[in-house]
């Protein structure tokens, strides 16, 4: 369910975002006169939209333009219906904002690049196809502007106070936890003989600092010392990052101190001496507390522009033309105590889902409705339940809901804690975890389907030596280099041959090189393997600290599953869902006697549409969201 990481933290129905997408309407499509723009079909707070809008903007949306059908085409215009007639209210909303000269022109600036438009020429020629002058695109620009510096806007001024910000450091503590680091000096050469002279004089009492001072290409001035602050030559706490990967490993094994060996990376030759081992461990809310800051924030920031939106959708006054067959529903499909939970929030969720789209092209939109569409409102009903429950503990939490509901899982298990025994219990039963897979760096030489002589020549000459690339050349086969691989990373064959047969292959100076062996296209392969290393399990002293933590995170995510459990058991939940849909699934048309004809339709008729956005109550019979 959740882990101790932030970065993993998932309350059981996942983390909903918000999927409100702004700038819906800002198409790049013909723009007008009002008076080919067809009749209005309702306002929006007073401003027209009319049906020409309405048209070109479903002909953009990402589901509609797949020409759903039935129900799930109801669905898609209620899901429409809401996106459109917020955007247009935040439009509104932000039309104050000033929009400067400098920034309308880096914007147009970046289409001209995006669109590789070099001159005026071209950029004539671009508003010609997309049906613009420059006028009106400059409009459109500088009504996105307008929109994205009103969500700034919102989002700067949602600054998280002191105790939430303490809250934030308490539940998330372990992502501020301090690496383990060491006070170190190094030597850093570029002549293998050097360094294991300078080695050895290290070894045997002489000045480390002074020796670096003499003799290292980095930080000699100050006497090697890493971490120094400028001026000074004493080593101050760092971690790994400051040293290439080999060098860390070895750097970070001294934790009682000491020098390493010389070791080559990069080309380069590494001394270092450890004078002190800081251990990983807890910091205070004081030493992090900018981080802490610049973190909640963004938390907050995400919060305000969902209480943001959800109060415009509460305000924002849609008034309907008479005889517009626009008449988006939007039906209550749960009750959660007091709240209610429209059918918008369901769809905008669903169709939020990278899968669903993918489903759509296949013609498998119905199994999309028939499983995205209760899961989903599963999902947004505990999260309720959760955000409800979390309102009775007394602390400050904050966010978007999602958030919210996930801090208050975290505060109700922040006291568990796991035993040396528990953690050595995970470690067994999860072995997987702590176990290094087999590795080897593999290189491949193909021949084609009538070279297998060419390709045992090849395996003999490789056997004695040479160059991997003169050789294959010379034989007619290409070099394929994986790398270094794991098991599975390889296509079949190669990868039985190397980590799922026993024994390894005959060693010559190029490495152990494989028998020649058939592809299944009937080509031929030599491999030639190198630093083949088996699996390894870690022994549980090495990784205990991991052990403990998987250990926790898995046991505070059974506590917080059940205590989710028990307040959805506990909670008062009103489940419309079955009933709205069914109320909005089109009737299926009588079937008709034999022989008897099957009446046309009306052209410019419209089936019944349901009720406006304000009624709550499904709509009944067969209605549908209808358009022109």
């Amino acid at each position: 369910m959740f882990g101790i990481n932030r970065r993993v933290v998932t309350i059981i129905f996942g983390v909903l975002a918000l999927v409100f997408i702004v700038g819906s309407v800002l198409l790049f499509t013909p723009r007008g006169s009002s008076q080919s723009k067809g009749k209005v079909e309702f306002t929006v707070n007073g401003r027209p939209v009319y049906e020409l809008d309405l048209q070109r903007a479903e002909q953009n949306d990402p589901i509609l333009s797949t020409n759903p059908t039935g129900l799930l085409k109801n669905l898609a215009m209620v899901n429409f219906g809401e996106r459109f007639v917020l955007t247009t209210a935040l439009l509104q909303d932000s039309s104050r904002i000033r929009v400067s000269g400098a920034e309308l022109n880096k914007e147009l600036d970046s289409i001209k690049e995006r669109f590789g438009l070099k001159d005026r020429k071209e950029y004539d020629k671009f508003l010609a196809q997309i049906g613009y002058t420059d006028s009106q695109l400059r409009d459109e620009l500088r009504d996105q502007i307008r929109l994205n510096k009103r969500i700034q806007e919102i989002q700067d001024k949602a600054q998280p106070t002191e105790a939430e910000m303490r809250l934030y450091f308490t539940l998330y503590k372990d992502q501020y936890k301090s690496e383990d680091r060491v006070q170190a000096r190094q030597i850093v050469v570029d002549d293998q003989k050097l360094a294991t002279d300078l080695y050895n004089q290290a070894k045997n009492g002489a000045d480390f600092a002074d020796l670096a001072k003499k003799n290292s290409k980095l930080n000699a001035d100050q006497g090697g010392a890493l971490g120094a602050q400028a001026g000074k030559s004493d080593p101050g706490p760092v971690t790994r990052i400051v040293f290439p990967n080999v060098v860390a490993d070895a750097v970070f094994k001294l934790k009682d101190g000491g020098i390493t060996p010389p070791i080559e990376a990069g080309g380069r030759y590494y001394i270092v001496k450890v004078e002190k081992f800081i251990p990983a461990g807890d910091t205070t809310f004081e030493e992090v507390k900018d981080r802490v800051k610049a973190d909640a924030q963004k938390v907050k920031a995400q919060g305000a522009l969902e209480a943001y939106i959800d109060e415009l959708r509460k305000t924002t006054q849609v008034k309907w033309s008479e005889g517009s067959p626009y008449k988006f529903e939007d039906p209550v499909v749960a009750k959660v105590g007091d709240s209610n939970i429209l059918l918008s929030e369901v769809t905008q969720a669903v169709f939020s889902n990278p899968q669903v789209p993918q489903l759509l092209q296949q013609g498998l939109g119905e199994l999309a409705v028939q499983f995205f569409m209760p899961q989903t409102l599963e999902q947004l009903v505990t999260r309720e339940v959760v955000v409800q429950a979390a309102q009775k503990l007394g602390q400050p939490f904050f966010g978007s809901k999602s958030d919210i509901a996930n801090q208050a899982q975290l505060w109700q298990t922040k006291d568990i804690a796991v035993s040396d025994s528990e953690a050595k219990a995970y470690y067994d039963k999860n072995i997987a975890n702590f176990t290094t897979p087999a590795s080897a760096n593999v290189q491949a030489v193909n021949f084609k389907k009538d070279d297998k002589a060419k390709a045992e020549a090849f395996r003999a000459a490789a056997l004695k030596g040479g160059k991997l690339d003169d050789l294959a050349k010379a034989n007619g086969g290409t070099v394929q280099d994986f790398g270094t691989v794991n098991p599975g990373s390889m296509p079949p064959i190669p990868n039985r041959l190397v980590f799922l047969t026993k024994g390894s292959f005959p060693k010559g100076p190029l490495g152990e090189v494989s028998d020649v062996v058939k592809l299944d296209d009937g080509s031929y392969q030599v491999l030639i393997v190198n630093n083949r290393v088996a699996e390894a399990v870690k022994p549980f002293d090495s990784v205990k600290d991991q052990a403990m933590a998987q250990a926790l995170a898995q046991k505070r995510s059974e506590a917080a599953r059940k205590w989710v459990d028990d307040l959805r058991k506990n909670a008062k939940v009103e489940n419309d869902l079955e009933k709205v849909l069914k109320a909005l699934t089109p009737a299926k048309p009588e079937a008709k006697p034999s022989g008897e004809q099957k009446p046309s339709a009306t052209p410019g008729s419209s089936p019944t549409t349901p009720a406006t956005p304000g009624n709550n109550a499904p709509a009944s019979g067969s209605s549908t969201p209808a358009k022109p």
